[in-house]
């Protein structure tokens, strides 16, 4: 048997979807809503396999692994974390998580334009939503307006102890797609192409970082990211 046909199987076995860089789209599975509770234990999950985040930079070898699925509302991700200590002080919403561990995910939904959505989630559950114009690598985010109803976000994080101490932590949440207004082709039909990427950042030695597609400067990076189609 061709060795890289045998690998693709082992993976299908252990539940990992693989996905070669910058080749075809994600499939992202359709399901209908349900409670995020930070620990990923809705039965929803089960329908689609985890997806691994490489290491791009730093030290530790952490592994670092997330699921993604969509229902006519929003969008859902489940973040799975491996991770000895959590750098995590900020304690506020919209504040610059992004300086500790995170994880996070970037949804460009209209190539004609150069603006996205990033969301980022800390392992204490502070989020930071915001919405990004990009013109040559000039970019700032702008926070939502009148952030209440159903635009609001559902997530949860839990952090993972064994015998040893921390052994990692999980990130969940839910975007819904009247907080991505007013992007173009929002909410998704089925077929349609997005252009995405899922990164995580550690600092246990220095900055470490993992992303889906590999990008050359920063997580911004949005002309490197992959394709998600929706089923």
């Amino acid at each position: 048997m061709n060795k890289l046909i045998f690998f693709c199987l082992m993976l299908v076995a252990l539940g990992i979807q693989a996905q070669p860089e910058n080749s075809e789209a994600l499939v992202v599975k359709k399901t209908s809503d349900f409670s995020v509770d930070g620990k990923g234990t809705a039965k929803n999950w089960e329908t689609t396999p985890y997806i691994e985040i490489p290491k791009r930079k730093g030290e530790v070898s952490y592994r670092t692994r997330f699921k993604i699925l969509y229902s006519d509302k929003g969008i859902y991700c489940l973040y799975h974390s491996e991770d000895k200590k959590i750098t995590s002080t900020l304690k506020e919403d919209f504040a610059d998580i992004y300086n500790e561990d995170v994880v996070e995910c970037f949804f460009w939904t209209d190539e004609k334009s150069p603006i996205y959505f990033e969301y980022e989630l800390s392992p204490y559950n502070y989020e930071l939503p915001i919405l990004v114009p990009n013109y040559n690598g000039k970019f700032f985010g702008w926070r939502p307006w009148h952030y209440e109803g159903e635009k609001l976000t559902r997530r949860g994080a839990t952090i993972l102890e064994n015998e040893n101490g921390v052994s990692g932590w999980m990130a969940e949440f839910f975007i819904p797609f009247a907080l991505m207004n007013p992007l173009q082709n929002v909410p998704p039909t089925p077929g349609m192409k997005w252009r995405a990427n899922f990164y995580r950042i550690d600092y246990d030695k220095g900055m470490s970082s993992w992303a889906w597609q590999p990008i050359r400067k920063n997580f911004h990076d949005y002309e490197r990211f992959g394709y998600i189609v929706f089923e």
